[in-house]
């Protein structure tokens, strides 16, 4: 299938990929005046006496803004709001889909830190939680942090935690596989973006010590000029021994590479001078660092790409549907690292020990045990970090 040309033919078709569906009967006139005036006035007094009460009396509780400036969309770049609009409608139907999440796409027409905080903000109230989605480094970063201080619902950007609980779910399978220990290897990262810098926090908080992130320029160590602030902050935290040189350089060695930048970063020349046994995540789309072909030659025994043609598909669609699904079901205040990790493990643990290998570390995008398992694991995680409110 040209799926570029279907997906053409299927948007006209659809005019959206989801639609709202009326939950209360208006048949009547005593339904009518049940759903809206008079009766809909007695709800409205018992939320203004008590604001938590618009969980219980309106669909808050269930309902996800997605929000983009749609700087960073996909591998398009800075295409503008409105042209992330499909992807934001595809967002709100995996969450519908697979969590049971209602959620609505929001896309914002500016790119200045504060009034994108400010515009969230101001209509928080009408959600149960937020998911930023395709915004650009380092801008993300800031946006989320700001949001955080100033909302009282969970705040999450996918392309940071979705794509790293999704790739330490196929590092706790990949080492298993591998025979080898978290604590010892050596991991490179290709990109210093959303999704590289989260993964490298992510895996740091699961106990991996070993971590080379590489930007364009090459290996980001301390020290190195015209390094931005995150990467300054990340320079503190990675590459303790301050290797340099280019991404070939560092990846000498290395026990895992995890790609997240762009096609075609890695040949099978420098997969030939990893570790034994290497783990190779190619993770850019739609051509990925290096193609798994190309990484077998090389000597890789575990590859994984953002493809769905491919074995081992590192896919956020396996991550936030059962992630918010999870945070609503418990009414979560946040997202904190250890509900993250949770959820890393729960979709580690769907991967049976006698299913386990180097083509299955992964379950599939469209294994329904998926957002139930994420769910619980957070759920529970939740109410044990004490961030739950039900």
């Amino acid at each position: 299938m040209d799926y570029a040309k279907e997906a053409l033919i299927k948007h006209a078709e659809w005019k959206g990929k989801f639609r709202i569906v009326g939950n209360a009967p208006l048949n009547t006139p005593d339904e009518l005046a049940v759903a809206y005036t008079p009766g809909v006035a007695a709800p409205c007094l018992e939320i203004q006496k008590d604001v938590e009460k618009s969980y219980d009396l309106t669909g808050r509780g269930n309902l996800c803004a997605v929000i983009t400036d749609g700087t960073a969309v996909l591998g398009l770049g800075d295409i503008g709001p409105e042209a992330g609009m499909p992807v934001m409608e595809g967002k709100c139907a995996l969450f519908n889909r697979f969590g049971g999440v209602n959620a609505f796409p929001l896309c914002i027409k500016s790119k200045d830190v504060d009034e994108i905080v400010n515009t969230v903000y101001l209509i928080s109230g009408s959600f149960g939680g937020v998911n930023l989605e395709d915004i650009s480094a380092p801008r993300c970063f800031e946006i989320e942090r700001k949001l955080k201080e100033k909302c009282d619902i969970p705040i999450f950007h996918d392309d940071q935690h979705g794509t790293a609980i999704i790739t330490l779910a196929a590092m706790i399978n990949g080492l298993k596989v591998v025979g080898k220990k978290k604590e010892e290897v050596k991991v490179v990262i290709s990109g210093a973006g959303a999704a590289a810098i989260s993964i490298a926090k992510l895996l740091l908080t699961a106990g991996f010590k070993t971590i080379i992130l590489c930007d364009r320029t090459g290996a980001i160590y301390k020290g190195r000029e015209n390094l931005n602030w995150i990467k300054e902050e990340m320079a503190e935290e990675t590459n303790l021994n301050c290797e340099k040189g280019k991404l070939k350089d560092v990846l000498v060695g290395a026990d895992i590479f995890i790609g997240v930048s762009g096609p075609n970063a890695i040949t099978t020349e420098d997969v030939k001078t990893m570790a034994k046994d290497a783990i190779v995540c190619a993770c850019a789309n739609p051509v990925p660092e290096i193609y798994p072909e190309d990484a077998l030659k090389g000597g890789a025994k575990i590859i994984a790409t953002g493809r769905s043609d491919f074995p081992n598909q590192i896919n956020n669609s396996l991550v936030f549907p059962g992630l918010f699904r999870g945070t609503f079901d418990v009414r979560a205040k946040e997202i904190n690292d250890e509900m993250k990790l949770a959820a890393a493990q729960a979709l580690a643990d769907l991967v049976a020990p006698e299913e386990l290998c180097a083509e299955y570390i992964l379950p599939k995008a469209l294994d329904e045990r998926v957002p139930k398992a994420v769910a619980k694991a957070v759920a529970e995680t939740a109410r044990k970090t004490g961030v739950a409110r039900l």
